[in-house]
């Protein structure tokens, strides 16, 4: 074992990880997406997952202020739309709009859920951890949907082998695990 630069251990557990999108509203109901890698489950009972969002995004304010997200996992066919919805901010563009993604109601929060993604967890906020230039939001999950095909779950790649590309650009690779 040797003292190394984070940077250098990172090249070592960074890669691959799941993508995931959530999904939040403004206060007139407009819906945005931020890509996200850093999530996780915290609980089975009560069913918990959560997200760690940077507190300059406009999803931190929307999540902040409306205390409720969407977790939509993207299937492997969906590179381009996470890349798009990771690289521009709601405040600026609709990312549904622009994607082509199909927004579906909820049925027991504000956000809508993504057609297109292989699963979609409706959640509510019940804890905020700030962590420096992030916040961890842990959602509740109060509802989930699933699709109805068998796609693989987009994940972030790097430069690694054994997975299959799919995908990326502007630092991004995207793909799934081969086989």
């Amino acid at each position: 074992m040797r003292e190394v630069a984070l940077s250098q251990a990172e090249k070592r557990w960074k890669r691959p990880e799941r993508v995931v999108l959530a999904v939040s509203v403004d206060e007139k109901g407009k819906a945005d997406i931020i890509a996200l890698g850093w999530k996780m489950r915290t609980s089975f009972d009560p069913p918990m997952v959560a997200i760690s969002v940077g507190k300059t995004r406009y999803s931190h304010k929307l999540i902040s202020e409306g205390k409720e997200f969407v977790l939509a996992i993207p299937g492997e066919d969906m590179s381009e739309e996470v890349l798009y919805c990771g690289t521009h901010s709601g405040r600026d563009s609709d990312k549904f709009k622009e994607t082509g993604l199909t927004p579906l109601p909820a049925k027991f929060v504000s956000p809508p859920l993504i057609k297109e993604c292989i699963v979609n967890l409706e959640c509510k906020v019940v804890g905020a951890l700030d962590t420096g230039d992030h916040t961890i939001f842990a959602g509740q999950i109060v509802n989930s949907w699933a699709s109805e095909d068998d796609r693989k779950n987009l994940l972030s790649i790097g430069m690694e082998t054994g997975y299959e590309f799919r995908g990326g650009g502007k630092g991004y690779r995207f793909g799934v695990v081969k086989g």
